[in-house]
């Protein structure tokens, strides 16, 4: 009796889903009461069908127009994007903890939220969160519901901390090791503008605190990029790389009408400001010894 309950309860299992999860149930979406296999499709579903009328609309213009310049048809494009944006009721996500109805997978059968189906006895995930209507058959990712976080994340519940200044789990290498910034994973991915605090794709902390999704970390550092694009500080040891510009400008003999003119200069990394000799290759910070700096006005000195 047994064996053929939990047969039953395993039924399909790993079988069904999207590319997004393995789980045994469809979503409807109560926002525009479609079905969907999760959220990420109904949320990418939404945003696809914008894209196709934008690029319609864009294509519709173009025919019905005459362009003098491309900067004019640039303009068209961007008008219409904009009108895209501001159209609400086009592109809309839904808001996991108002699904009501799930269909199951295996019989096709509609019903309230639940683990296991009421008409044939599967168990629609393996994982199941009824916070955030949370459906996974693939267990492996360690899913865990935070109630800090009100969402679930992956990885293991003992891999991670919550940060109750950033307002986010962490890693637990993280803990006591991270520069805090309020609400720091609430916020846009500075490269690629997705929103990080529920993104599936794994994020980091740079050393100046802010986040950033680890691809798109990699790949700024593949381009040379070594700054955090929000505050601009380096991001990475950079002592090698100020030492070989030490000997650059050791080597590089500035002209006699420049040999002694000074700037002042705002330190990105340290945020001091300081006076120091112009040089074309760069300007050291005085304090922290770092040529992450950038010229400004003198200060004004109080009359």
């Amino acid at each position: 009796m047994d064996g053929s309950y939990n047969d039953r309860l395993d039924f399909g299992k790993m079988g069904y889903g999207c590319k997004h999860y393995r789980r045994r149930c469809k979503i409807r979406a109560p926002c525009c009461n479609e079905v969907f296999d999760c959220r990420h499709c109904h949320n990418e579903s939404t945003f696809n069908k914008e894209f196709q009328w934008s690029f319609f609309h864009i294509t519709e213009s173009v025919q019905s127009k005459r362009f003098n310049s491309c900067n004019s048809f640039v303009t068209c494009v961007c008008l219409d994007h904009q009108s895209m944006l501001r159209n609400v009721f086009d592109r809309h996500e839904v808001i996991r903890y108002d699904v009501k109805q799930v269909i199951c997978s295996v019989c096709d059968t509609e019903q309230p939220v639940a683990q296991v189906c009421t008409n044939c006895g599967v168990r629609m995930g393996e994982y199941f969160c009824e916070v955030c209507k949370f459906y996974d058959d693939d267990v492996d990712k360690g899913q865990f519901h935070c109630d800090d976080c009100g969402i679930c994340r992956v990885g293991g519940r003992e891999n991670f901390f919550h940060c109750n200044k950033c307002g986010s789990c962490y890693s637990v290498g993280l803990r006591d090791n991270h520069l805090c910034v309020e609400n720091s994973m609430r916020h846009h991915c500075p490269i690629c503008y997705e929103y990080l605090f529920d993104s599936l794709k794994d994020t980091t902390v740079m050393k100046c605190g802010h986040t950033m999704h680890c691809e798109c970390y990699h790949e700024m550092i593949e381009h040379d990029k070594y700054c955090c694009p929000i505050c601009s500080r380096s991001i990475i040891d950079m002592s090698r790389i100020w030492k070989r510009i030490d000997e650059e400008i050791e080597e590089t003999v500035m002209p006699e009408d420049y040999r002694h003119r000074k700037v002042w200069i705002l330190c990105n990394d340290c945020n001091d400001t300081t006076e120091v000799f112009f040089h074309i290759i760069g300007q050291k910070c005085s304090h922290c010894r770092s040529y992450n700096t950038r010229t400004i006005a003198p200060p004004v000195l109080p009359q």
